[in-house]
């Protein structure tokens, strides 16, 4: 599996150890998580200080026409949102065995909002139809994830963003990320059906 920029960490979240110091590697610099928010709002190649982080491999036949691939698109979208939600923070805002939907319903039941909001803006994001959209809505909902402290995969959030771009990867995302949501939120909830593939925070539409 590539190795991503956010891959500084152990599979409970917590930063792996320098070999050569033997100390947790701790959060990146400041100075290059600036650089990763500088993405927001933009597309891969456009940001020359990101390049540097990009891992994904350069399809010839699309740079040759000035153009990116989805999957470099699906990674500078990542990162940028993870050069916000990691700012200022000494906790990792990765964690590997944290799924969006679970991120989500540990906001919606973190008291900092009503579970009403989250709910609204979690629908407003899951019922999206462009990639664009969706990373407008994403960004405000990692605005607050990073007010709670609460770190989520973003390896599989890379991999959301790129399937928004096909209509039917984006149905089955959609689905994947209303399941998890729905099954963290019926806990509370008398007999969740999981298995509806509508957005997450619809499940009372009729």
């Amino acid at each position: 599996m590539t190795k991503r920029y956010w891959s500084r960490v152990a599979p409970d979240g917590t930063w792996l150890t320098d070999p050569r110091t033997g100390l947790p590697l701790g959060p990146p610099p400041g100075e290059e998580l600036a650089a990763l928010r500088a993405g927001l709002g933009r597309s891969a190649g456009e940001v020359p200080k990101m390049w540097r982080f990009y891992t994904c491999p350069i399809d010839d036949e699309l740079a040759k026409r000035g153009e990116v691939s989805v999957e470099q698109e699906a990674e500078h979208a990542a990162l940028a949102l993870y050069g916000l939600h990691q700012q200022s923070k000494r906790k990792s805002m990765h964690h590997p065995q944290v799924p969006l939907g679970k991120a989500l319903y540990k906001l919606r039941i973190s008291s900092r909002f009503s579970t009403q909001a989250v709910d609204a803006r979690v629908n407003a994001a899951a019922t999206t139809t462009s990639p664009t959209a969706l990373l407008m809505r994403l960004r405000g909902l990692i605005d607050q994830l990073r007010v709670i402290d609460q770190p989520l995969d973003y390896d599989g959030l890379m991999r959301l963003i790129h399937d928004w771009h096909y209509e039917e990867s984006r149905r089955r995302a959609r689905r994947r990320w209303a399941v998890e949501y729905q099954v963290w939120a019926g806990q509370d909830e008398e007999s969740p059906d999981t298995s509806d593939s509508r957005a997450p925070g619809d499940r009372n539409a009729g």
